[in-house]
């Protein structure tokens, strides 16, 4: 809580000629009631728990998990340790004109002061910036239990960058970082960052904010029914209540979805007129290469989950060896990498729905098998993962005992 004391005239006038920095930002005007998803790069000022970085910043624990692609086995008391980085994923919408994060609130503690409250929130946002929104002053100082609002800072750029899906992070700059040297750390260049935040020259001050594109995963050319989504470079997002989960990897920028495995009430991923599951595939060894067949997700629409099979030809296939593998336990990890061939180009017109039940229990066959005929069928539901070599080069396999 903040104290207001008399100070000296003498004093006042000579405070009033030291120059007072804030931290800077770039605006993003827009034009339209969208909203995209934007991250910040938070240094943890102390040590929190999960829960408690979900409730400062008015996110769910889950799309916090997924920005930092951590299982979402932790989730409950870990704690994260004070400088750690958290990525924070939150909404960005146009609002009067401009970019603006839909703000969290703040209850004021009886020990804080607004640089404090600013220290607490990464120094997204200067104490200055507090006092402005919520009408802080000297005849209306911090109370305990008032509520105060966070103006965080965010912005989206239409989720492209030099033509690339983008998810746009801001960054607080650190005492002695550069333009330059930030570039290297994210894969960018000083040019950029100088365009993007709008910067007459390569300078930068401590507590500056500058926006980051992070190159992202985009289901825009996915042909999805009444859904887009859009994922950060190496993280996943969670999607259709939960119920399927869609990871950007760190080697491409395919998003590739399958059943998460923690919303008990998902029902009928299968898709029509096959044994496949939303991620599973089958490949099936014939004399002209291998055909694959894969049962894919195409978005979600109020209870209903769209997929539908999807065929592609690989080439050289896997031969006619015989893999033997005992069947996995009944409840494997959900969240070991399984990575699925991209989707065809060429979806069918009418991607048949399933539907999200409120009391019913998803059940996955997971299994390996090698026909007669050829057919290679892998499940990958945490039992084991494969990867389609890129222009057709072959077809890897890895397992996971």
């Amino acid at each position: 809580m903040e104290v207001t004391v008399g100070v000296p005239l003498p004093i006042l006038l000579l405070i009033s000629l030291i120059p007072v920095t804030h931290s800077k930002s770039t605006i993003e005007p827009c034009n339209s009631s969208d909203s995209c998803v934007s991250l910040l790069y938070y240094i943890l000022p102390y040590d929190s728990k999960l829960s408690e970085i979900a409730y400062r910043f008015g996110v769910n624990p889950f799309d916090i998990l997924g920005a930092n692609s951590i299982s979402p086995k932790t989730l409950g008391d870990e704690i994260f340790k004070a400088e750690s980085v958290v990525k924070v994923p939150i909404p960005c919408s146009c609002v009067d004109g401009i970019r603006r994060c839909m703000p969290p609130t703040y209850t004021v503690r009886p020990a804080d002061t607004a640089a404090s409250i600013s220290e607490g929130f990464g120094g997204f946002v200067s104490a200055e910036q507090i006092r402005s929104r919520n009408g802080i002053n000297a005849t209306n100082p911090l109370t305990s239990g008032q509520s105060l609002v966070i103006p965080l800072p965010c912005t989206c750029f239409g989720n492209v960058s030099n033509g690339i899906p983008a998810v746009y992070m801001s960054y607080v700059v650190k005492s002695g970082e550069s333009l330059s040297s930030i570039a290297s750390e994210f894969g960018t260049t000083a040019m950029e960052l100088e365009a993007v935040n709008g910067l007459g020259q390569a300078v930068v001050n401590s507590g500056d904010v500058l926006f980051i594109p992070i190159s992202a995963c985009s289901s825009a050319n996915l042909k999805w029914y009444n859904e887009s989504l859009i994922v950060a470079k190496g993280s996943f997002a969670l999607t259709a209540s939960n119920c399927i989960k869609c990871v950007c990897g760190t080697e491409d920028l395919n998003l590739r979805c399958w059943p998460s495995g923690i919303a008990p009430s998902c029902f009928q991923l299968q898709c029509k007129d096959s044994d496949l599951f939303i991620g599973d595939s089958v490949v099936n060894n014939t004399p002209f290469g291998c055909k694959v067949t894969t049962c894919i997700y195409r978005g979600h629409n109020g209870g209903k989950i769209y997929r539908s099979l999807a065929y592609s030809w690989q080439a050289p296939c896997p031969g006619n060896q015989c893999y033997n593998m005992a069947s996995p336990s009944p409840a494997p990890s959900p969240f070991v990498l399984t990575i699925s061939p991209s989707p065809s180009p060429s979806p069918p017109s009418n991607p048949t729905a399933g539907t999200i039940a409120p009391n019913s229990n998803t059940t996955i066959k997971q299994n390996f098998n090698l026909s007669s005929q050829g057919t290679l069928l892998l499940l990958t539901h945490g039992a084991f993962f494969y990867t389609l070599l890129p222009l057709g080069l072959g077809l890897e396999l890895s397992f996971f005992l």
